[in-house]
């Protein structure tokens, strides 16, 4: 997801929207305050982008294509192995790393967001996971486990964890402190080898253990 031109105002909006829409949600989030934000008045924003629905789909359509440029890339050079899952993996951590908004939004559809928009789920989450889930297959085997919840269980604990950190002394830790980026990466290379059985002496090829 590319940084805007100030001189564009659609994208601004977007931009604006975005960030908005990650923060509070989209019952959260007006369009006035899309429009306060953005510098601009509530006509130019319909004018421009339409409704808070449009906008809103707008922004989940951008979304779903950053994640998926980003999982086709990585599934591209990954083989279909332990190994090649531990860097599917890491490369689905490091988006939502680089691109928190996009978690954030999801995070709230969980929480019932938008519920008068039924369809995003089948229409941007449920084909990631079962792309997903046959590379998980096609690694580990068949009967190694349930490949969509494993998938499913991966993108929980990431979105969690990019949504809200974990607790610490001082506060709440999170993407933007890099040990504990890194130990929540190890943790999960350890989580996903035992779900699908890929530690040593499981017996899967490629298996070993999870690296930090």
């Amino acid at each position: 997801m590319t940084s805007p031109s100030p001189d564009d105002p659609r994208e601004r909006i977007i931009a604006v929207a975005t960030r908005l829409f990650a923060s509070f949600g989209y019952d959260g989030t007006s369009t006035r305050l899309i429009a306060e934000t953005a510098g601009l008045n509530i006509a130019t924003v319909a004018y421009h982008v339409g409704g808070k629905r449009d906008l809103y789909l707008t922004v989940m359509e951008r979304a779903h294509q950053a994640e998926r440029a980003a999982l086709d890339a990585a599934a591209a050079s990954c083989a279909a192995d332990a190994a090649g899952l531990r860097r599917l993996l890491d490369a689905y951590v490091d988006f939502c790393v680089a691109h928190p908004e996009v978690p954030a939004l999801w995070v709230h559809r969980w929480q019932s967001d938008a519920a008068d928009i039924a369809d995003l789920e089948g229409r941007y989450a449920r084909p990631l996971i079962e792309r997903t889930a046959e590379l998980v297959r096609a690694a580990a085997g068949d009967g190694a486990a349930d490949a969509e919840y494993a998938v499913m269980t991966v993108i929980w604990c990431t979105h969690g964890f990019c949504r809200g950190g974990v607790p610490g002394p001082d506060g709440r830790r999170g993407i933007d402190d890099p040990a504990e980026v890194a130990r929540f990466r190890a943790h999960l290379h350890r989580l996903n080898d035992a779900m699908l059985g890929l530690g040593p002496g499981c017996g899967v090829p490629g298996g070993g253990g999870a690296r930090a």
